[in-house]
């Protein structure tokens, strides 16, 4: 039975101008390069310039997926952007984009899931292609985490950065099995109960501001990489495959730890593993299109290839989606 997918066409990126060495952070905290390595395989990250906000850069990763699709704003029917930090709590940061990049019609709109949000798209972008809403639509992850960092902190604030990442799905016919190209599976999960180990203490409602970062740091990593495997092996028994079908895992760039550790209980080698946390850190929902893009840049990605990307985030948010290049 023939059966419609989302299949990946382009993706694209976009990093500030601005590096941040590790070394930089030694002026101000009681911290060293080595330190932050050792720790979370960080060496660098990126830092939006003053008055470049997360549309700007959502923007540009938009325009450079474009380009490498062959493609104009006129032919993608929708964006499904994630993203923490909004340019504004509404409109949505989605539509700025739509209308930088010529799209006229169609619909945009921003989804929160932090550093889960792009899997969570992903799977919003699949459900509306499924549907027959969109036929080509624009996944999109864009932070600027900077913004909301309590820089007297170094538990949280060398651990994020700035960015955006794009992919660009379309719909195509499909024999409706595992061999399929696109999005085969996806899989989603929350638990408020672990709301407090990672959260902003800001927000409309509550203090009228945006507030910064406290994350429980040992709590957080403790979760991750049992959630993570166990999503990933659930969005492979949902497609239909198993970890020995998995050409690349591409995780959530937050720490290479978790990322070493998730890969071994998934009984993946490191080579398998895409990493850039030791250039970018963490960009949260930028994280996992970033590294897509950085990784088709490269060529690493070959035609057929399955995909597992996983993430876990603020909420307790998580999941994991597996997609056929």
């Amino acid at each position: 039975m023939s059966l419609v997918r989302a299949v990946p066409v382009s993706c694209g990126h976009y990093l500030p101008a601005r590096v941040v060495e590790n070394a930089e952070f030694e002026k101000t905290l009681d911290t060293s390069d080595e330190w932050i390595a050792s720790r979370t395989g960080i060496r660098r990250r990126h830092f939006a310039a003053e008055g470049e906000t997360t549309s700007d850069l959502a923007i540009a990763a938009a325009k450079a997926a474009l380009a490498n699709g062959g493609l104009s704003g006129t032919d993608i029917d929708a964006i499904v952007l994630a993203t923490a930090t909004p340019d504004q709590t509404f409109p949505a940061t989605a539509v700025r984009v739509q209308t930088a990049i010529g799209m006229e019609g169609g619909f945009a709109f921003d989804i929160q899931a932090v550093c889960a949000g792009f899997v969570f798209a992903l799977a919003q972008a699949d459900a509306l292609m499924r549907a027959g809403l969109a036929k080509r639509v624009m996944v999109i992850g864009a932070e600027t985490f900077s913004r909301i960092l309590d820089f007297t902190d170094r538990g949280t604030c060398v651990l994020f950065g700035d960015g955006a990442g794009a992919l660009i799905l379309e719909t195509q016919e499909s024999a409706g099995g595992p061999q399929d190209r696109g999005i085969l599976a996806t899989n989603l999960n929350s638990d408020g109960r672990f709301a407090d180990i990672l959260y902003v203490d800001g927000g409309p409602s509550s203090t009228g501001t945006a507030g910064v970062v406290h994350m429980s740091g040992r709590e957080v990593f403790k979760h991750a990489v049992i959630k993570l495997a166990q999503a990933g092996e659930a969005a492979l028994a949902s497609a239909g495959l198993e970890t020995s079908d998995v050409d690349w895992l591409v995780p959530h760039q937050a720490n290479l730890r978790i990322m070493t550790q998730t890969a071994a209980k998934l009984g993946m080698p490191i080579e398998k593993v895409v990493v850039t946390v030791q250039d970018h850190g963490n960009t949260s929902a930028a994280s996992i299109p970033l590294a897509l893009s950085v990784a088709a840049g490269e060529g690493r990605f070959k035609r057929g290839d399955v995909l597992l990307m996983e993430a876990i985030g603020g909420g307790l948010s998580w999941g994991a989606a597996v997609m056929r290049w």
